[in-house]
């Protein structure tokens, strides 16, 4: 199993926490006592969470040790707790009014069971709100995939990286069977990078992780930058110098019955 980096990870924390605000301003002026962060990894979205319900106690949780030891020292008035979203989340209670999720199921095998798990976790009237990444179509990801494909590659790198998302038509009716409330959308963020290597560097903090951490260090720079040289190719530098980064991710907010 690798391991992440927070300090890789929060390289980008204003593009990655932006959608933790966009989904957290879609969610209906409710009064919210307790919250779950589910995936929180280094805080950032709980930080988002705490700041707009300051009443509230909002506990972060996260299978990584790292990132939940960067949360800890970065917010060290939140809550924070190494849990796996694979297990029984019951157990952290079933009372919340908010459970929340920002770019964490994709990792989570199972998805029917997950979400049911965390629907188990609100009161009734309280609301599920979820967002993942829908990008599989975009360049960097057919880059990443054909790579680690080739010859020299997928020997050495025998983990292959499992995307666990469903399709939207599939959310709808796996949230049609938990409820009668429900909404989805996708929205598509254009990030202005400064460079190639920014878009290198915003992956290995997430999508190059599974692959990068079982090479040697002389295979994993071989290998990243056989990514940059595809990465050059795929994505165009505009006028002023920038590189436009195209991250589509889709939405989920649910109301318990």
């Amino acid at each position: 199993m690798f391991t992440w980096d927070a300090g890789q990870y929060v390289a980008f924390v204003n593009e990655r926490t932006q959608p933790a605000v966009d989904l957290l301003s879609r969610i209906p002026p409710v009064r919210a006592d307790k919250i779950a962060d589910i995936g929180c990894g280094p805080g950032n979205s709980t930080n988002v969470l705490a700041s707009r319900f300051p009443q509230a106690r909002v506990l972060g949780i996260d299978s990584s040790a790292e990132m939940i030891q960067a949360a800890k020292e970065t917010y060290p008035r939140l809550e924070f707790r190494q849990y796996d979203a694979q297990q029984n989340l019951a157990v952290l209670g079933t009372d919340f009014d908010i459970v929340f999720s920002n770019a964490c199921i994709q990792w989570v095998p199972d998805h029917p069971v997950l979400f049911r798990n965390m629907m188990n976790m609100l009161r009734p009237g309280g609301v599920l709100a979820v967002q993942t990444p829908m990008n599989y179509d975009e360049p960097i990801h057919k880059i990443i995939t054909a790579a680690a494909a080739d010859s020299e590659w997928r020997e050495k790198i025998p983990l292959k990286r499992i995307f666990y998302n469903l399709e939207p038509g599939e959310y709808a009716d796996l949230l049609s069977d938990l409820t009668d409330t429900f909404s989805l959308w996708q929205t598509t963020y254009y990030h202005r990078m400064k460079s190639h290597v920014a878009i290198l560097e915003w992956y290995r903090g997430t999508g190059l992780r599974p692959y990068t951490s079982v090479l040697p260090e002389d295979d994993k720079k071989r290998f990243e930058a056989q990514i940059y040289d595809e990465i050059v190719r795929a994505y165009p530098v505009s006028k002023n110098g920038e590189v436009i980064f195209k991250f589509p991710r889709f939405f989920m907010l649910a109301e318990k019955r």
